[in-house]
């Protein structure tokens, strides 16, 4: 069996689908945001928030400047994943999660790359967030060195945050067979 590395370090602007940028600050607009009559400034600080993110738009799309917004979700230690989620803390619960069998959330690999090292990462497909290209392409530059990740592994991620969105409730099933 090939053993094909998870993840390289890079550094830079250049952005793909898998990179890792942490303590990405983030704007979180507060539930309590009074949006004026048009015309009139709102007059509120917007908070931030600094949120350790993995790109989840498309390379080609990025590459090819097809986009001016760019998809990232959070990531988690399992380790912290496991106090916001209990479940999570129990070696079966962190199994579901392997199997890709927990949904909203997906298993990444620890890393041991020149000096960084990280626990496994849950990335958390129930909160998205859109950056701006041009933003992410300066904080990456800024960050030094910093994680991405390698196929098969970045399109195994693209997959599973797929079928988290393309999800389907029936009101009502097929019966089962007898």
């Amino acid at each position: 069996m090939t053993n094909y590395p998870w993840y390289e370090l890079v550094e830079g602007s250049n952005l793909l689908q898998g990179d890792f940028l942490d303590k990405c600050p983030i704007i979180v607009p507060s539930k309590d945001l009074y949006i004026p009559p048009s015309g009139e400034a709102p007059g509120v600080e917007i908070p931030t928030i600094e949120c350790n993110v993995v790109v989840m738009s498309q390379s080609c799309d990025i590459t090819q400047g097809r986009l001016d917004l760019i998809l990232v979700c959070p990531h988690w230690s399992l380790e912290d994943m496991g106090q916001k989620n209990v479940v999570l803390k129990s070696s079966k619960g962190r199994e579901e999660l392997r199997r890709g069998n927990f949904p909203g959330y997906h298993l990444l690999n620890k890393y041991d790359l020149g000096g960084m090292e990280g626990d496994y990462r849950v990335v958390d497909f129930r909160t998205v967030y859109s950056l701006p290209l041009d933003f992410l392409k300066d904080f990456a530059s800024r960050a030094g060195k910093r994680i991405r990740l390698l196929p098969p592994y970045r399109e195994h991620l693209s997959q599973a945050f797929a079928r988290f969105f393309m999800r389907v409730g029936l009101p009502a099933d097929i019966l089962p067979f007898r």
